[in-house]
């Protein structure tokens, strides 16, 4: 019998958004465990160089630029830096989102245009910036987090849900354009996951009672368990993996 080896990123320049936080954390973590050298963005400075710090143990390349991905020129700008850095992008993580949750009747277009810029737009420009190369060179991974949000509907989540959706259809028109050029572009769609943000919004209650009872395993998901499906993803061991949308929920989709 033949045993898996160990996932070795060495060599490879990975993105990730949305680094300085929870989720983002830990892909970022991984991938520099897993020999990525690393560019990292995220809106706070001091908790993206905390980041960038950690993943500096590993004996990997770490660049930092902070960055407002609701703004379109702040994202043009983040991309044509760290090509000018790095010269290439192998591994491209969307990570980076916001939730806010109103009403159906009550959802202001200022809100609702912030949510989809961050969580759809951003994704679109950074996947242009970066795939470009991916397909001259015939070889890369756009891994794209999700939701849950995206498959099933969440009260007064109208917006967030859509923008979600939209990243889903948009990854698997990115799997089939880019397919044949050796680019793999999947999705990965967590639970509530126990970031401190998870934490805070789901604390001991009636609700979280409601929600664990729809997941088998009885919990919900850990920051680590996500990044884990990131590096596989982002792996040789993933190439015929493509247009996917990963449930890490638990078995919550079963029921």
């Amino acid at each position: 019998m033949t045993t898996m080896p160990k996932i070795s990123l060495s060599g490879k320049v990975a993105f990730v958004s949305g680094a300085s936080k929870g989720i983002g954390v830990e892909i970022a973590k991984h991938l520099a465990e897993a020999g990525a050298d690393l560019a990292l963005t995220a809106r706070n400075g001091d908790e993206l160089e905390e980041t960038a710090n950690a993943a500096r143990k590993y004996g990997v390349r770490v660049w930092t630029k902070t960055a407002e991905l609701q703004d379109e020129n702040d994202v043009k700008i983040l991309a044509s830096e760290t090509l000018e850095h790095f010269g290439q992008v192998d591994i491209l993580v969307n990570n980076a989102g916001v939730a806010k949750h109103q009403p159906f009747f009550e959802i202001d277009i200022n809100t609702f245009e912030m949510v989809m810029d961050v969580n759809l737009k951003a994704p679109l420009l950074l996947t242009q910036a970066f795939a470009r190369g991916m397909v001259e060179r015939k070889a890369g991974k756009i891994i794209n987090i999700s939701s849950r949000g995206a498959i099933r509907a969440i009260p007064t989540g109208a917006t967030y849900c859509a923008s979600k959706a939209a990243l889903q259809l948009m990854t698997q028109t990115m799997a089939v354009e880019f397919g044949p050029y050796n680019v793999q572009a999947n999705c990965i769609a967590p639970t509530v996951t126990m970031t401190p943000m998870g934490e805070s919004a789901w604390p001991p209650s009636p609700r979280r009672d409601a929600k664990l009872s729809k997941i088998p395993t009885g919990r919900f998901a850990e920051p680590d368990e996500i990044a884990k499906t990131v590096i596989f993803l982002a792996s040789s061991q993933a190439d015929f993996i493509n247009g996917i949308e990963l449930p890490i929920d638990g078995g919550e989709g079963a029921g």
